[in-house]
């Protein structure tokens, strides 16, 4: 059976993601942004959540590239979810040049003891993607949610089975943005053992909330139908070896 984690950043995404299916939830705010760590409510709210969550441990926006005060800021948010009870988080870091921070994961998956860790798309602004699963595995990482270095996962697939090949299979890589029931046909060939999607939908927008800046008009929430539409197309895959 191919998994699916399913990413939100609201108790209604939340809500839906389990009504469709989920697997496993990543738990984010601001996915406009490509996820920041949650706030302190929803976060409560998953901790009711049947199928295991995973945080987004992100302070900013921007690139992966932290200051001491934000590692600090990362280890605290890091204890906060596992006071909660969540079952693991989502991190990654880069150096300038955009090669893995070890030093700075190192510290961050210390403070993650005894939780599962997956290494977000940092992976994505490596300049050796081979390299950097060998850094993932070294470092004790579960998974990694990757596009294969391009802004959706099917448009990355070449560097995605390079990734899978040196991986092999000791631990998952797991390709993510943009995957839909219609692109998951290019993915068909790789050894997918779980997949990452927000399988959602615009949100209405418009009158006065957009007109004074209080919505961008392209919010998005996940929809239950498409999480089980999603679910229904990996059913359909024949699971390949790695």
């Amino acid at each position: 059976m191919i998994r699916l984690e399913v990413c939100v950043d609201d108790p209604a995404g939340l809500a839906e993601a389990i009504a469709g299916g989920a697997d496993r939830i990543e738990l984010c705010a601001a996915l406009s942004l490509g996820g920041l760590t949650p706030p302190p409510g929803l976060i409560a709210a998953a901790t009711e959540s049947p199928v295991p969550v995973f945080a987004m441990i992100r302070p900013r926006s921007g690139d992966f590239v932290f200051s001491p005060a934000e590692v600090r800021a990362m280890r605290a948010d890091i204890r906060a979810m596992r006071d909660a009870g969540l079952a693991g988080v989502v991190l990654g870091a880069n150096r300038v040049d955009g090669t893995l921070d070890a030093a700075v994961l190192s510290d961050l998956l210390a403070e993650a003891a005894g939780m599962e860790a997956t290494l977000h798309r940092a992976v994505d602004l490596t300049p050796d993607p081979e390299a950097a699963v060998e850094t993932a595995v070294a470092m004790g990482f579960g998974r990694i949610l990757t596009s294969g270095g391009q802004a959706r996962a099917h448009e990355g697939v070449d560097v995605l089975a390079r990734m899978f090949r040196a991986a092999a299979g000791r631990l998952i890589v797991m390709p993510g943005s943009g995957v839909t029931p219609e692109t998951l046909p290019a993915l068909a060939a790789l050894p997918l053992r779980e997949v990452h999607a927000s399988c959602a939908v615009p949100l209405p927008a418009g009158g006065k909330p957009l007109a004074m800046g209080f919505q961008t008009g392209t919010e998005k929430r996940t929809d239950r139908h498409r999480v089980a539409a999603l679910k229904a197309a990996l059913s359909s895959l024949r699971p390949r070896a790695d």
